[in-house]
């Protein structure tokens, strides 16, 4: 798993990020998702590394990254935050433009610096994710049994954190479960790297990532509602999961952005460990364009 990669940790933006770094040519950052770590990437980031110089990193809050505690706004977990952590890693490893993909979470986080810095993202690729606002905003009786942790890790502290840290294997591998189309992707191992991280500091921040995507973050993205990306978007998303079943992602996503693109991929939600092939190729020919 991820030979030939480099793992550091550096302090930005009052933090140490955790990463792995490998391969050659120009900087590609990916971002993962909820509730994971760096190794979503295991399967596909070797096959960019031959093309790219490939960073993964964990977000604030996640894998071994620093866990800070929030603030009452949330400010602490919101995407501006956890964008200008990544921005700023990229910074201090040399790269001052790059391309972004980001998953899950991490998409939402990678939306937040495409509008941030765009003198820097030369193009980003989005997976299983249509805006936080446009969810909200639209939310039906289908989501809120699909999405349902989004309504329960915003609810105050300590309660998420008091029912999750009961039983937090149960919760990481129902989630996981849950959300793929198939458990053939979740070997043992890989759950338990996954569990390793998921401790009681993990636990809080991972609701506070939550509890600012339904407040702070909602107020950023109200701020910015002229602010279009404009670099190119590729939207990814799994044909056996909720994004297929709920929306048209391309079309919301030219709500937010100038030039869209975009696929389904087959599988559930995480893309590019059920199946990293398609998702690989479907990425690579994006940004070769």
């Amino acid at each position: 798993m991820f030979d030939n990669f480099k793992q550091d940790s550096i302090e930005v933006n009052g933090v140490n990020i955790n990463y792995k770094i490998g391969g050659q040519g120009e900087p590609l950052l990916l971002l993962h998702g909820y509730p994971q770590s760096h190794i979503l990437w295991r399967k596909i980031a070797p096959l960019f590394a031959k093309d790219y110089t490939v960073i993964c990193a964990d977000l604030r809050g996640y894998g071994d990254s620093d866990k800070p505690k929030s603030d009452e706004k949330h400010l602490t977990y919101s995407k501006k935050t956890m964008g200008l952590d990544q921005n700023e890693l990229m910074k201090k490893l040399g790269f001052n433009e790059y391309f972004l993909v980001g998953h899950d979470r991490g998409a939402r986080v990678a939306h937040r610096m495409a509008i941030d810095f765009k003198e820097s993202i030369k193009k980003i690729s989005v997976l299983d994710i249509v805006p936080t606002s446009h969810v909200f905003k639209n939310t039906n009786a289908i989501l809120a049994r699909r999405y349902y942790h989004w309504f329960f890790l915003i609810q105050s502290y300590p309660h998420p954190e008091t029912m999750i840290g009961n039983d937090p294997e149960y919760y990481i591998r129902s989630k996981l479960q849950m959300w793929g189309a198939n458990n053939q992707y979740l070997t043992e191992d890989i759950i338990k790297e996954y569990l390793r991280c998921f401790n009681t500091e993990s636990i809080n921040a991972s609701c506070e990532d939550y509890r600012a995507g339904a407040s702070i973050d909602l107020v950023h993205h109200e701020e910015d509602l002229h602010k279009k990306i404009s670099c190119p978007l590729q939207v990814l998303w799994g044909s056996k999961a909720t994004v297929e079943e709920l929306y048209d992602p391309v079309k919301v996503w030219k709500e937010w952005a100038i030039n869209v693109e975009g696929e389904s991929i087959d599988c559930g939600h995480f893309l590019p460990e059920e199946n990293p092939i398609e998702t690989y190729n479907a990425i690579i020919k994006f940004l070769k364009k």
